[in-house]
């Protein structure tokens, strides 16, 4: 599948490391180093633009590295692009951990992945049909 993008940083287009991978890394598009303190965020441009088609949505997902090594990690969890959003792609960090990092001009900050989807419809009702689980949720299971 070929995706329509701009890209108007200086930096490479974002590509697969490897034959395996569902994601591509998004780099820092910043003329100048960010010191990120423990607990700020910050929203990091990318440069890209892209055209994500119908059905499907990017999904912008934390760099496990900068999670373990630093406690960098996304401050929603995991952003989603729409297929009908045309503007730059950003992703907000937040620094979970102890010590400040410095984010610098190319690095890599997060991936991208591409997800299918399906639109839902919702039908009201009285009742669910019922199941050996039931309501049982938030670790009833055990821990």
């Amino acid at each position: 599948m070929k995706i329509k993008v701009i890209n108007k940083s200086s930096l490479p287009l974002p590509e697969y490391k490897t034959g395996g991978s569902a994601g591509i890394d998004l780099y820092a598009n910043i003329s100048e180093p960010i010191e990120l303190k423990p607990m700020d965020r910050v929203l990091i441009p990318t440069g890209l633009y892209m055209a994500i088609p119908e059905g499907y949505e990017g999904q912008i997902r934390g760099r496990s590295g900068l999670a373990l090594k630093h406690g960098i990690t996304l401050a929603n969890g995991i952003g989603t692009i729409d297929s009908d959003y045309r503007g730059e792609i950003g992703v907000i960090l937040i620094n979970l951990g102890m010590e400040p990092f410095t984010i610098k001009r190319g690095d890599r900050i997060a991936q991208l992945v591409l997800c299918k989807y399906e639109r839902i419809q919702f039908e009201e009702v009285e009742s669910l049909e019922e199941t050996s689980r039931g309501e049982g949720g938030f670790g009833h299971t055990g821990i």
